[in-house]
């Protein structure tokens, strides 16, 4: 449930923040007719997004099972952590390199062609954002509490966008994107052992079995695999904590100099 919840609650986050900067520009720039479009998108990525969920995992469900898992679980490594590494490059100027996309799908075009492309462009980056949320939550299909632990994320998403709206001075956006990154990073460690534990159970690795018998107690829901589900929690809740610690004492050493 945990894992669902933070890993919903870090890509529903994110695209709301897409939405909320789209809105935001267009009504800034008096294209207001536009908004339509960008509704139409989000409905458009999240009937996207749930359908290859539903379709992969009816597709695997029974044919080759491991294989296929062990698959997937390569795909969402790589997918994950590339756009990881993406968003730390270019989150700090992601607001502008967003708008002067959508300036070239607008200015100068005619209104049909202004629509299609802010439509296009919402459908792209909230789709991104759901096949990254599809293919880590079936890496823990199986976990209990799993719609639960999701539709609050979903919940907590929201909450955190509105607030980030309203009172975006008081969170701390670095911070946030800092430990949701380092919870997706451990998170994918126990996709790539279990992504190799389901290799050895497709029988494409040397000494499968006996690969398959000591990685079993590190799968999801092995014993040693819940056990790093929590300590992933853990070492986050940890690590904000120092964090806002540091901040803390830098401030009030900031404070002292200044007297």
């Amino acid at each position: 449930m945990l894992n669902a919840f933070v890993i919903v609650m870090r890509e529903g986050f994110e695209a709301f923040l897409i939405v909320a900067i789209i809105i935001s520009y267009l009504i800034k720039t008096g294209q207001k007719s536009l908004v339509l479009a960008v509704y139409g998108a989000i409905a458009t990525a999240i009937g996207l997004s749930a359908g290859l969920g539903y379709w992969i995992n009816e597709a695997t469900e029974g044919v080759n099972q491991a294989l296929w898992e062990g698959i997937l679980g390569l795909a969402a490594i790589i997918l994950v952590a590339s756009l990881i590494v993406h968003m730390r490059r270019v989150a700090p100027k992601l607001k502008q390199k967003m708008q002067h996309k959508l300036d070239e799908k607008t200015v100068g075009k005619t209104s049909l062609m202004a629509f299609s492309g802010v439509f296009i462009f919402t459908v792209l980056m909230i789709t991104r954002e759901g096949m990254e949320t599809a293919l880590l939550l079936l890496q823990i299909k199986n976990q209990g509490q799993l719609l639960a632990g999701a539709l609050i994320g979903l919940g907590a998403a929201g909450m955190l966008a509105v607030a980030w709206a309203r009172y975006g001075h008081l969170i701390d956006m670095k911070r946030f994107f800092q430990v949701t990154s380092i919870f997706l990073m451990l998170f994918l460690v126990q996709v790539a052992i279990y992504t190799f534990h389901e290799f050895t159970e497709a029988g494409l690795l040397p000494n499968s079995e006996a690969l398959h018998a000591a990685t079993e107690v590190w799968s999801p829901d092995g014993k040693y695999g819940q056990w790093f589900s929590t300590s992933i929690i853990a070492i986050c809740m940890g690590w904000l904590g120092f964090a806002w610690a540091s901040d803390r004492m830098r401030k009030m050493q900031g404070l002292r100099f200044k007297v």
